[in-house]
């Protein structure tokens, strides 16, 4: 493979480019916002996802695995010097700087917009213990009511209400329905995903929303949730785990609301360790539903692997970090913030006609 002149170059130029524009990027989230994640986005989404949506399998795990693969071939072409080591580097050079590349052109510059609060004009709360005590024990309500077995679980029922959910909130949320399909794939290799403790993720190169297979299906709705919100432009992990959850609270399923609540409950309490009147608030939850907490935790303490879990969770770590995503994966508790500003601006609930779980 010869690459001479200096036509390799284009993709690695236009990585730089696009590495200044994400450093201006924060500075400029309003703009972002409007003319990227509001007006190209959307088309982008569209397209991409009309495409991938004609294949059953997940073309963005066979990316991933092309790249692993190349990976391995260039390196043995350089042991037994098929390849010159100039050449070699030119091309892994020309191949980053075009995933850096089409990574933010297809999906990434949607870090760079506005926050939850400002897209949605929700107002910013400051609970003290008091309050934030008061919302535990909401939420804890919430979830003994929508309590449920999930013994008639049928993912395409599932799937159509998810999107009968986000049809509904599509204005409330600032998105543009449909904005393409989101139609969700297992994770090849699901297994290993799951020894990382990754329940599902977003595939930006083909538009695609994947859930790991190995998952219960009382987990089910609402990682299909936070994922789609994902394929809708959410990068925020704790943005995704707000839009899952609202989009599950109001449906009329129950199986809906009892899974979201159930996941964004173990944050709160998480939050609540510690604090005076806890112990006795916990003390509300429905036998049932600790059964079911108990149920999940042993579930995927089977299936995580402990370093494993440990290297993805460092990995993503610095990904989000890099994004500027400044609390990296604790990002992913910034749910309970989100969920408490909500639940206190009444006049949002009125606009858009929401209501509580």
């Amino acid at each position: 493979m010869k690459l001479n002149g200096y036509k390799w170059l284009l993709f690695p130029v236009l990585a730089i480019v696009t590495f200044a524009v994400t450093e201006l990027a924060p500075h400029n989230r309003h703009f972002v916002e409007v003319v990227y994640s509001q007006a190209i986005y959307p088309v982008v989404a569209s397209a991409l996802s009309a495409v991938s949506n004609i294949f059953p399998f997940s073309l963005d795990d066979i990316f991933y695995i092309f790249l692993v693969v190349g990976a391995v071939v260039l390196l043995l072409f350089l042991i037994f010097r098929k390849i010159a080591f100039k050449s070699a580097g030119k091309i892994v050079l020309i191949f980053l700087a075009a995933v850096y590349l089409f990574f933010y052109l297809l999906w990434g510059f949607n870090y760079y917009r506005e926050n939850v609060n400002k897209r949605l004009n929700i107002a910013e709360q400051k609970p003290d213990t008091k309050e934030f005590l008061q919302q535990l024990e909401w939420l804890i309500s919430a979830t003994n009511q929508s309590y449920c077995k999930f013994n008639n679980f049928d993912k395409r029922t599932i799937d159509s209400l998810v999107e009968i959910s986000y049809k509904k909130c599509s204005r409330a949320l600032q998105i543009k329905y449909p904005s393409g399909l989101r139609k969700d794939k297992g994770i090849t290799f699901s297994r290993f995903f799951a020894s990382a403790g990754i329940s599902g993720y977003f595939g930006p190169f083909f538009n695609e929303v994947h859930v790991n297979t190995k998952i219960l299906p009382i987990e089910y709705p609402f990682v299909l949730a936070h994922e789609k919100a994902h394929q809708f432009g959410v990068t925020s992990e704790a943005e995704a785990n707000f839009y899952g959850w609202l989009i599950c609270s109001q449906s009329n399923s129950k199986q809906l609301r009892y899974s979201a609540n159930l996941y964004v409950l173990k944050f709160f309490l998480f939050q609540a360790v510690g604090l005076n009147g806890y112990k006795e608030i916990v003390l509300k939850l429905n036998k049932n539903v600790k059964v079911d907490f108990r149920r999940i935790q042993k579930h995927w303490d089977k299936l995580q692997n402990e370093k494993i879990n440990h290297v993805a969770s460092k990995v993503n770590d610095t990904y989000l970090k890099t994004n500027k995503v400044e609390k990296g994966v604790e990002d992913y508790y910034g749910v309970v913030k989100f969920v408490i500003d909500f639940n206190l601006d009444s006049a949002f609930h009125k606009k858009y006609g929401l209501s509580f779980n």
